[in-house]
């Protein structure tokens, strides 16, 4: 597997939005509350202080994870890509051969799955099983709490 970190533009430009937060707005409030904690006195019993120094590392650590994620990305322009054979990014249009109901997913980033939304990464069971296949194809998925499906393949677009 490549180091590299695929994603839309849509997912990029996420990423990028929460870290300008965090780095602008999260960083220096938790570093102000950090330091109104401090004035409060005994920090070995000060549940503010403690509080606020967690959170000071949950952000830190987002954000490294964030700028790691950002000079690993490898932006994915769905638009730029063509064919019947479903890959990263594709807008995937399957049918529950059971119920013969038709659901679509466009296959995204990790950072980017929005389940309502049809966004499901591709490192999902059912993107997995759909990635290198082609319309007309039936792919077998094995979904936690709902055992085997059965999905045939519609279409595939790059939108």
């Amino acid at each position: 597997m490549s180091d590299r970190e695929p994603m839309t533009r849509r997912g990029y430009d996420l990423l990028k939005k929460e870290l300008k937060q965090l780095r602008s707005v999260e960083r220096p409030a938790i570093t102000a509350a950090i330091e109104e904690a401090r004035a409060h006195g005994d920090l070995s019993e000060n549940a503010e202080y403690h509080a606020a120094k967690e959170k000071q590392s949950f952000i830190e650590g987002r954000i490294a994870e964030i700028d790691s994620k950002l000079a690993l990305a490898e932006i994915i322009d769905p638009t730029t890509l063509s064919g019947d054979k479903v890959v990263f990014a594709a807008t995937v249009t399957v049918m529950d051969t059971d119920s013969e109901e038709e659901a679509t997913y466009q296959i995204v980033g990790t950072d980017e799955v929005d389940a309502k939304a049809g966004l499901i990464s591709f490192t999902a069971p059912v993107a997995r099983a759909l990635i290198g296949k082609s319309v007309g194809d039936l792919v077998t998925v094995r979904l936690p709490r709902k055992g085997e499906k059965e999905y045939e393949i519609v279409r595939v677009e790059f939108v």
